[in-house]
């Protein structure tokens, strides 16, 4: 697995590089917005984590490029601001997870031995639902239009899917797409919910999400 790493504190930057190094990855670590996204255009990477706080481009900036130039790889978000709105401004860009700092470096190894796991183990086959479909290998959203969707995007929207027309209670929903991960709650559920509505919407999906009984949710047609 090939890594490129984003971050402008030289020390921190180079005691992340060891340790992916030492579990065995392949390590590109550049210092700026400017140097990584002139990396992911020019390598092949199996998942890109960058530092929100960069100079140059922000890593915001960065990922909202690699989107609009169809650059899919998985992406981690490191940032030192805890608030729930650069979260979110965070996952509208198209990224895949977050972590904020000060971290554990089991922890971030963790999350992206996750992430590149889950990114090599999709099943390849298409999975057709009203009028849309979801393909596994590019992680679009398909129905009168087209929508690439981040990795627990599209997990969520697969499992929903797969289990159309049935009530998925959201501990359950918590246990198969955010299982290891103590700090996603219901809340988190409800946000990627959101996520979803817009997108389905967005292509013209004749599906929807619905709520059932404040506890669960359901994909219908409709």
């Amino acid at each position: 697995m090939k890594l490129l790493f984003a971050e402008d504190t030289e020390d921190l930057n180079r005691v992340v590089k060891a340790m992916f190094e030492h579990a065995g990855y392949s390590v590109d670590a550049v210092f700026d917005g400017e140097a990584a996204l002139e990396s992911v255009e020019k390598n092949g990477y199996d998942a890109v984590i960058l530092d929100i706080m960069m100079p140059k481009r922000d890593g915001i900036s960065v990922l909202r490029a690699m989107r609009e130039r169809n650059i899919n790889l998985p992406v981690l978000l490191l940032t030192a601001k805890a608030e729930v709105d650069d979260r979110v401004d965070g996952l509208n860009a198209g990224a895949d997870d977050y972590l904020p700092k000060p971290f554990a470096m089991k922890e971030l190894l963790a999350r992206v031995n996750a992430m590149t796991r889950r990114r090599t183990h999709y099943d390849k086959k298409m999975v057709q639902v009203s009028n849309f479909t979801l393909n596994a290998d590019t992680l679009e959203l398909k129905a009168e239009n087209t929508v690439r969707l981040s990795i627990k995007e599209f997990e969520l929207l697969q499992l929903l899917a797969l289990n159309f027309d049935k009530s998925l209670e959201t501990d359950y929903i918590l246990e198969r797409i955010w299982s290891g991960e103590p700090e996603a709650d219901t809340d988190t559920v409800y946000l990627y919910i959101s996520y979803l509505r817009r997108k389905l919407s967005g292509v013209a999906a004749d599906a929807k999400i619905e709520n059932v009984n404040g506890t669960a949710y359901c994909l219908r047609k409709g």
